[in-house]
């Protein structure tokens, strides 16, 4: 008996220890969400930066995306342990970018079903696996330990209504935007939209999967969603009017790459002097928005030749 309640007693404090270090925001009555750190993927933030988050309804709970790792998506779950002892009964991975999707181990585990996007689900197949080996160098073996990838089995092709735990949700598809699999989540009790890549906050948004055109005009169409909050990919909660900021980044961009283009810059003159000051102090601008102002200048050059 003793030893069953040493057992009891370390399994409840390794549980509450986990707990703690990953924090569920409540954003609204049910609904919650995991807000990651700030910066690229590194070690002193054991990659996790991406957000999520769960719905929880009156017969289950519904979980948006998982997080870097097993380590990660264990985490999210004593998290939720820590609200509500509700069944899991859907986990939405909303796009396939590592710091989404590597958690998925700790929910199969749990007996969820893992759900996205079809398209996600054939990006994950070419590329994810590399991903995982990439993790495994940058935060080491012991950060990212117990963990593969598991691609989801249940897959929408669009815009899907769902009756998930008692809880009405509807998972919308903008089309290719930041990704060709983009799914947004909407509670519609609430009006909480989690808004997958499609949105940033504080971040610049990767260009890497992502159609220029198709991404601008999805993020002016989130006015017609009928959402009173939204959880971005990256970054703290925002009103949905705030939205346009991501697409403020991408047609800055826009125009100065193009107009160093159209002065014949090279590629190497572009990607030195396309600075945006406005964005500096977003995470990623050093790093990322230079990937971003090399991918748009080839862009710009494939169009021309296309011509």
């Amino acid at each position: 008996m003793f030893r069953y309640l040493l057992c009891l007693f370390l399994i409840c404090v390794t549980a509450s220890a986990i707990a703690a270090e990953t924090v569920a925001t409540r954003v609204a009555d049910g609904v919650y969400a995991f807000i990651g750190e700030r910066g690229d993927i590194a070690p002193d933030n054991r990659g996790r930066i991406g957000n999520g988050g769960f719905i929880v309804g009156d017969d289950g709970i519904v979980v948006i995306d998982t997080g870097v790792s097993d380590r990660e998506g264990r985490a999210r779950l004593a998290a939720i342990r820590a609200v509500s002892a509700r069944p899991i009964v859907l986990v939405v991975v909303t796009h396939a970018v590592q710091e989404f999707l590597f958690g998925n181990t700790a929910f199969v585990e749990a007996g969820a079903e893992l759900l996205c996007h079809a398209k996600s689900a054939e990006l994950m197949r070419a590329r994810c696996e590399h991903c995982l080996e990439n993790l495994r160098l940058i935060l080491g073996e012991d950060e990212m330990a117990g963990t593969r990838l598991i691609i989801p089995t249940r897959v929408v092709d669009g815009d899907t209504d769902l009756v998930v735990g008692g809880r009405r949700i509807a998972l919308l598809h903008p089309g290719w935007a930041s990704t060709p699999g983009d799914l947004l989540v909407l509670d519609r009790a609430t009006g909480v939209l989690f808004t997958g890549g499609l949105v940033v906050n504080g971040r610049i948004p990767e260009l890497r999967d992502g159609r220029f055109d198709d991404w601008v005009a999805a993020i002016d169409r989130l006015a017609k969603i009928p959402a009173t909050m939204l959880v971005p990919g990256y970054g703290p909660p925002m009103l949905p009017a705030d939205a346009v900021r991501t697409r403020d980044y991408l047609l800055a961009l826009d125009g100065r790459v193009r107009g160093l283009y159209e002065s014949n810059r090279s590629l190497m003159e572009t990607i030195e002097q396309a600075t945006l000051p406005q964005f500096a102090t977003w995470s990623g601008y050093e790093t990322v928005h230079r990937k971003n102002t090399l991918g748009r200048y080839l862009e710009l050059e494939l169009q021309e030749l296309g011509k």
